[in-house]
């Protein structure tokens, strides 16, 4: 039987589920992926080829609303399982999950499931996204209708598609913790230093990942504490909200953060570190985060969904108001002038990672929802 799964990059099918896939594979699935440009990708498209899974292009534009680029995507995909004609369809983010489950009732697959990763932009509050806000949800109210499992990050995503009457009250619907990590991958790594905390950020360079507020939070500390350092990995995204090349040349030049660009492999990063940042505004379940906790590196996030729950404040790091570069300079400043909660917090983030967002649990539960025992 096939099994086609379909992402808006395709960096995520082998860095975020490749352990799926092989999972899929091992119970005896043809296995087919599909993103845009995934064709081209030389570097992923001979990973996925190494484990016998089969790329398709289609074709998408990962943001923005243009009704005929949509409309394309849509029609892209529908013809794409037309001619594959699978058994199983999962699509994951906004675009996969809207178009991709609406081609995939109209091409008559018979069994579909989303996953929400997260809600992004449109869901983000500010009173200019409000149009865009209410296309996604009659968008995601047509396509969700028609999944037979429903997946989610988070309690709270789960929470407000019911409140905001995108699921039907008789939606099947499961919260997983996560994307999970492989924590044979990211295992649990000794500190270069615990006396000096080193703080690191990776994400997006987005202003909904709190960028702004992690770099004003180091202005603060350096003011105090002139040699401590605040690491900076990620890549200038085509969103709305997104950093400026500008405003991230100035960081740099200040010598507020030390940015190391967008990186393929993030364990030298956090390695290095001592503390992980992530001062997001909302997450379906920050994926940089649990990396962060199965190689045993403390934490500090937002009270915020999706974040809240990777964190018990005051055992393995510390939560923080959303949009609150004061607190966040503060829970920095605990570690500073206590750092040995480094190598405590750090070991609670590790056996959390364990505990509770081993990859191999995620997945579990996912294939037994989806019928797989």
């Amino acid at each position: 039987m096939k099994f086609l799964v379909i992402a808006s990059a395709s960096e995520s099918l082998v860095g975020f589920r490749k352990p799926l896939i092989v999972d899929l594979m091992t119970k005896g699935f043809d296995v087919h992926v599909a993103a845009p440009e995934l064709v081209i990708n030389a570097t992923v498209l001979s990973q996925l080829e190494t484990f016998g899974v089969t790329a398709h292009d289609i074709q998408m534009q990962r943001t923005g609303m243009n009704p005929f680029a949509d409309l394309k995507a849509l029609l892209s995909m529908w013809r794409l399982m037309r001619q594959l004609k699978p058994d199983y369809v999962l699509s994951y983010t906004i675009k996969p999950v809207i178009y991709g489950s609406l081609a995939a009732w109209l091409a008559h697959v018979p069994n579909r499931f989303a996953l929400i990763t997260g809600l992004g932009f449109a869901f983000m509050g500010d009173g200019r996204r409000s149009r865009v806000l209410a296309l996604v949800q009659t968008l995601y109210r047509a396509a969700l209708r028609h999944c037979q499992v429903i997946f989610f990050q988070n309690p709270d995503d789960e929470a407000l598609f019911r409140q905001s009457n995108i699921l039907t009250a008789q939606a099947n619907t499961c919260v997983v913790n996560g994307s999970g990590v492989d924590v044979g991958q990211f295992s649990e790594t000794a500190f270069v230093d615990t006396e000096v905390p080193r703080f690191l950020l990776i994400a997006r360079l987005l202003g909904d990942k709190g960028v702004r507020e992690y770099v004003q939070a180091a202005r603060q500390i350096k003011q105090k504490y002139p040699n401590i350092q605040f690491d900076l990995v990620g890549g200038l995204d085509a969103n709305p909200t997104s950093i400026s090349q500008d405003e991230l040349d100035e960081w740099v030049a200040a010598g507020t953060v030390n940015f190391l660009g967008r990186l393929s492999d993030v364990r030298p990063a956090i390695e290095a570190s001592s503390v992980y940042v992530l001062p997001s505004y909302r997450e379906g379940t920050p994926r940089t985060v649990l990396e962060a906790m199965a190689m045993g590196r403390a934490v500090i996030t937002t009270d915020a969904p999706g974040c809240r729950e990777t964190v018990i404040d005051g055992d393995n790091g510390f939560l923080v108001s959303v949009k609150n570069a004061d607190a966040l300079s503060q829970a920095m400043e605990k570690f500073i002038q206590q750092p040995k909660l480094i190598a405590s917090m750090g070991k609670r983030s590790r056996e959390i990672a364990v505990e509770k967002y081993d990859v191999h649990k995620v997945n579990d539960v996912m294939l037994r929802r989806m019928g797989f025992d």
